[in-house]
């Protein structure tokens, strides 16, 4: 066995097409498959914890979790089906129980249920028989059984009414129906008609209503089975309708009209706000019940768009499979159909109502597709995998953290990553690529011509690296990118490489059965082993690199040493893909196509000596032991990469002789630093610009808060004045309340007081005289004990004789009695062995009998066994028979009823078009009657339209002539409103001028304050000399009085000196004194004469700007008397044409009462010209 045993350390990926494959255990911990395992993931510490699947299963099918959040149940199929109960508070997720189908015949459990109180367990069968299992789980029994569906319609969900144990919901293809279990069986107890949907999901919302999400996009309200109402998708506002008859035509019709388009809702989830569902792809919508029991559909949650992603597979295109929500309802989590893990919270959902909601990964990206490449380096923690997704992945082993990732057109089928960790090498169909690991990128610099390239590995020092097209593997410089060799020799497809420590020798296998070992100096083959019988998938040198190792299609793993094989451990039945030996050549490491891990002693053993680990669900692609052996890296086509932490047998981690120093180098181009820079500098002075209007808004609310304060503070002290009034009033009132009440306790105690002493009396005087009683009934009682004394002797004395009288009668009986039971054992004796010879007797001629009957029994059943052959296969015949027609029969009345539909659909059209047909004939009839009607009208009025025409000329006439009146006087305002515009452009100018000139000014007074603070400084320094030379007097005098005393005179002057004269450079420090007052006062004079020349300079213009402006006013009035006047005449033409109007409709009216009125009208214009005057229409 091997000393080393690899643990599970983590894992990237998710086993997608599990039924309901995400889940949560408490708030940070989510449960999800992964390869053969369930992986327990601490969201928060990062860390993973491991529950291994069963080692004969071949696939995993579904996944649920209690109610308490404590067991999990894991559907496994292989030989068997079965269902695992794992504890999941258990640290490794000890199994509790497994379940299977009893005496049924199950290849699979499609999806199961916990019931609320986490005892019973239900789970539904696959196809042909659709089997649903009820269990009590931690007993193993199987409580009932019950046919769901048929071989054409699958079950998509089953599940337990959260209210009720024993309620059960099963939904699918044509599938909605409700159980209760009950006696000892499940019966159904809703029987909608719902042949035509196809039910993806559904939930339970209430103790009675479920709602359940179909292929076409509907959610369909089910309560008590029966379906109520349709919830609609398109609005905000859910529109419902109580009439079911009309719902379901509604339902059946939109089920038959919708398109291949329609976004589907392939989960659904409840909670305490209402529900969520998924609606189409990547998009997850959230309804709020309102108060009149309906749902509001509230927000919806996207998958945000990928930078990294192409365009051909965009992220927000992915399909959910499952939602889950933790348990106090704070995050949101789903799984896509690409494999995918995201997670929203919804705090940040009701929080950023007016924005939109994205969803975040949970964990990192992963692979959807098998995993082709797998590479590690030496200065970095980095692991670099290809998939066939068309993504490169770059992982860090150590933060288990996803550094960087990008997508391409094309599939990877290969990867590289060189030594140090700076560049990648990436296989395509097409083409190599030599790539640069950017900050945030992946970016290419450099092609090589080699197509479909499977297998590519840099040597150690990474200076070469080799490249494998078919069945030639090219070896390129990296400094130079010339192909120095081509290794040619192969007759097959080459699967693996790997270059030796000093990068002298290359090693390669290839589907042909070829194991080459090559000198990359040369480019001669040094050894080769051959066996045509096997295919070979991986390869690699022993630790000394000596010795190869190979794995391929013959189940064996080989150790070859020039040109033969020293050992071959043999396998089991399933084949090794992989191959990897660790540094220190402990241990080597194989993968199988199962999916499973086997650590190998080395030296090899002769015997099948190795550990087995429960790892993927799908062949292992690659393998690899990182630098410093801490680590075994796979990946399989089940697109999942798992960290292994390999270790001694006591747990510890081993230790590795090569001391590796890990960079932290990156690459970065030029362009990315500048606009980064460019970034920074612009942020930098946004940041700026927002802390100056952060400041100023500050300031204003500072501002608005002290008054609010300010408020606040005269309401409360005029609160707390008024409280001290009510306070004083209150005070009063209590003193009042307390006089009174010690006042009425006064009276209370006195009256209290002398009841006590009546009473006191009367129980005295009955207390002696039931004293006097007691007396004389205690000298009774002493009698009556002394009778009954005397009473008890004599009747013991008569019980005694009694009872000896009694005995003696009693053992005489004894006596006969003993003899007589003598008797009657004898007797039994006799009949026991008279039964057991007649019992001996009768058993011989049973077993004879017995013989005869099976003998004849077994040639009967021999018969009726071949009879009952013949019939099963008669009734599967009839069976597929009887299923077709019934199809035939459903389909013929599917067609019947939907001809009647058409045919009663018809009939009410022809019925509706005859009535339309009598309604339009009567509508011509008196059609006709109006028109001649109108016949008459329209002849009267055209006579009146001609004369209405003739006067319409004359008014024409008078309304030219006073366009010609009013013309000139809108040309004057034109032109006066045009001079406004112009002076008001000139004030403008002026203003800003003004603005302008006192900028100025208040920046000149800004430098007056200045030049008056530095005048204060050197007047203070001036009174500071002052008074220095007023002392230096003081003490000159003093010193003068001791001329006579040279000793004194000399120390009085050394202390002057010293006082005085501190520095040498006191002189310089004067004259520069000297020379800054000079500078300022020539400064304060230069500024003085700026300030007089600006301040005349304004007088000026002030001066000017106001008689401008008395003279724009002076314009501006006379403009408003021209507008006005020309207003007044306006109003007058205006009036003139309503009398105008008046008078016309007057005319009409004479004209209808005096018809000779027309000769009148016409004779008039002649004599009196054009335009008649208002006068003559007056008279008319």
């Amino acid at each position: 066995m091997a000393a080393v045993v690899a643990q599970s350390h983590f894992t990237f990926g998710l086993r997608a097409g599990v039924r309901n494959n995400l889940c949560f255990f408490d708030e940070q911990t989510v449960v999800f498959p992964c390869g053969n395992n369930c992986v327990c993931y601490n969201t928060v510490q990062r860390c993973q914890r491991f529950i291994p699947g069963s080692d004969k299963s071949q696939a995993m099918r579904a996944l649920a979790i209690s109610a308490n959040r404590r067991y999990l149940a894991v559907s496994e199929c292989g030989g068997k089906a079965t269902i695992t109960v794992f504890d999941l508070q258990h640290e490794q997720g000890r199994k509790r129980k497994v379940l299977t189908a009893g005496d049924l015949l199950v290849q699979e459990f499609v999806c199961m249920a916990f019931s609320p109180d986490s005892k019973y367990l239900i789970g539904q069968t696959g196809g042909p028989e659709w089997t649903l299992i009820f269990w009590l789980w931690e007993k193993q029994k199987v409580l009932a059984t019950v046919k769901t569906s048929n071989t054409n319609n699958p079950v998509s969900q089953v599940s337990f009414n959260p209210h009720n144990n024993m309620q059960l919901c099963v939904s699918g293809t044509g599938v909605f129906k409700l159980f209760r279990y009950s006696e000892g069986a499940l019966k159904q107890s809703s029987f909608p008609k719902v042949e035509s949907i196809n039910f993806l999901c559904h939930t339970w919302v209430t103790m009675e209503r479920v709602i359940a999400g179909t292929d076409k996009g509907r959610l369909l309200v089910f309560e008590s089975g029966e379906l109520r109402r349709e919830i609609n998708m398109a609005s905000k506002a859910v529109q419902e309708q109580s009439d079911r008859q009309v719902e379901m035509k509604k339902i059946t019709d939109a089920d038959v009209d919708e398109g291949p388009n329609v976004p589907r809702i392939t989960a659904i989830l409840s909670y305490s706000k209402g529900f969520a569902c998924s609606l189409g792809s990547g998009t997850v919508c959230l309804f709020e019940k309102n108060e009149e029991d309906s749902y509001r559909r509230s927000r919806e949650i996207r998958i945000p768009p990928d930078s990294y992603s192409n365009e051909l597979t965009p992220a927000e295109c992915q399909e959910i499979d499952t939602m889950c929500i933790s348990p106090a309802e704070e995050t949101l989590a789903i799984s896509t159909d690409r494999g995918q893990l995201y997670s929203c919270s919804m705090s940040s959902v009701d929080i950023n109502k007016d924005e939109h909601v994205h969803f975040e990964f949970l964990s990192q990206p992963f692979h959807s597709k098998s995993i082709t490449g797998l590479s590690i380096c030496i200065r970095k923690p980095l692991v670099a995998t290809s998939s066939l997704d068309r993504s490169v992945r770059i992982w860090n082993y150590e933060t288990k953290v996803l550094e960087l990732y990008k997508e391409f057109q094309e599939e990877a089928y290969s990867v590289a990553l060189h030594p140090t960790g700076l560049f990648i090498l990436v296989g395509f169909s097409d083409k190599l690529r030599l790539m640069n690991l950017l900050i945030d990128d992946i970016c290419t610099f450099k092609e090589f011509n080699v197509r479909g390239c499977r297998e590519c590995a840099f040597s150690h020092g990474g200076h070469m690296f080799g490249a494998v097209n078919g069945n030639v593997i090219h070896i390129y410089s990296v400094t130079s990118f010339e192909n120095i060799i081509n290794l040619k020799g192969h007759n097959g497809k080459v699967r693996g490489i790997e270059w030796s420590l000093d990068d002298s020798r290359l090693v390669s296998c290839g589907m042909d059965g070829a194991v080459y070992e090559w000198s990359t100096q040369t480019g001669k083959r040094e050894s080769e082993s051959v066996l045509n019988s096997c295919s070979y998938t991986g390869v690699a040198f022993s630790s000394d690199c000596k010795t190869i190792l190979a794995v391929g299609s013959d189940l064996t793993l080989k150790e070859i040493q020039d040109c033969q094989v020293l050992k071959e451990v043999p396998a089991d039945e399933v084949a090794q893909t992989a191959v990897a030996v660790s540094h220190s050549g402990r241990v080597v490491f194989t993968g199988t196509s199962s999916g499973t891990i086997r650590a190998i002693k080395y030296p090899l053993p002769i015997q099948k000596e190795w550990i087995m680990y429960q790892g993927h669900c799908g062949p292992i692609t690659k393998m690899v032991i990182t630098f410093d052996e801490q680590f075994l890296l796979t990946v399989s086509e089940d697109g999942c990469l798992l960290m292994w932490k390999i270790v001694n047998k006591e747990g510890r981690g081993l230790k590795s002789n090569r001391q590796i120093i890990h960079t932290e180098e990156i690459l970065a181009t030029k362009s990315d630093l500048e606009e980064k820079t460019q970034n920074m500098l612009e942020l930098k002075m946004r940041l700026e610009e927002l802390q100056m209007e952060n400041e100023y808004q500050l300031r204003l609310k500072d501002m608005n808060y002290n008054e609010k304060m300010k408020e606040l503070s005269d309401k409360f002290s005029q609160q707390i004045e008024s409280l001290k009034t009510t306070q004083q009033a209150m005070k009063t009132e209590m003193e009042k309340q307390e006089r009174e009440h010690q006042e009425s306790s006064a009276e209370v105690t006195v009256k209290h007081s002398k009841e006590m002493k009546d009473s006191e009396l009367a129980y005295n005087q009955k207390l002696v005289v039931e004293h006097e009683r007691f007396q004389d009934l205690h000298r009774k009682y002493e009698r009556m004990q002394e009778d009954y004394e005397k009473q008890l002797k004599a009747a013991e004395e008569s019980r005694k004789l009694a009872t000896e009288e009694l005995t003696q009668q009693y053992e005489a009986k004894l006596q006969e009695k003993t003899q007589i039971l003598a008797q009657c054992q004898d007797d039994t004796q006799q009949q026991i062995r008279e039964y057991k010879e007649i019992i001996r007797q009768v058993e011989e001629d049973e077993e004879s009998m017995i013989r005869k009957i099976t003998i004849n029994y077994e040639k009967k059943l021999h018969t009726e066994k071949e009879t009952n052959t013949n019939l099963n296969g008669e009734i599967a015949l009839l069976t597929q028979k009887f299923y077709s027609l019934q199809k035939q029969i459903n389909d013929r009345c599917a067609d019947i009823n939907k001809l009647k539909q058409e045919r009663q659909r018809l009939l009410g059209l022809i019925r509706s078009l005859e009535s339309d047909i009598e309604e339009l004939k009567r509508q011509i009839s008196g059609h006709e009657k109006t028109n001649q009607d109108k016949d008459k009208t329209i002849s009267s009025l055209k006579k009146k339209n001609q004369e209405l025409e003739k006067l319409k000329f004359v008014l024409n006439i008078q309304s030219n002539e006073l366009k010609k009146q009013i013309e000139p006087q809108q040309d004057e305002i034109s032109e006066k409103m045009e001079r406004i515009h112009q002076l008001e452009q000139e004030l403008v100018q002026i203003d800003r001028s003004n603005t302008q000139l006192k900028l100025t000014v208040s920046d000149l007074r800004l430098k007056l304050r200045t030049k008056d603070k530095e005048m204060h400084k050197e007047m203070l320094k001036v009174k500071d000399l002052e008074t220095h030379l007023w002392r230096l007097k003081s003490d000159l005098h003093n010193c003068a009085g001791f001329i006579q005393e040279p000793k004194k005179l000399k120390d009085s002057v050394r202390v002057l000196y010293s006082h005085y004269v501190p520095l040498d450079d006191s002189v310089q420090k004067s004259n520069v004194d000297q020379d800054l007052q000079r500078v300022l006062c020539r400064q304060r004079e230069y500024m003085e004469k700026t300030v007089n020349g600006l301040t005349a300079r304004l007088a000026k213009s002030e001066e000017e700007h106001n008689k401008v402006y008395v003279n724009i006013m002076k314009e501006n009035m006379t403009l408003i008397t021209e507008i006005n006047e020309l207003r007044v005449e306006l109003r007058s033409a205006r009036t003139q044409a309503k009398e105008y109007k008046a008078q016309l409709a007057t005319f009409k009216k004479s004209n209808k009462s005096r018809p000779n009125l027309e000769e009148r009208s016409r004779q008039e214009p002649k004599h009196e010209g054009i335009s008649p005057s208002p006068v003559a229409l007056a008279d008319l």
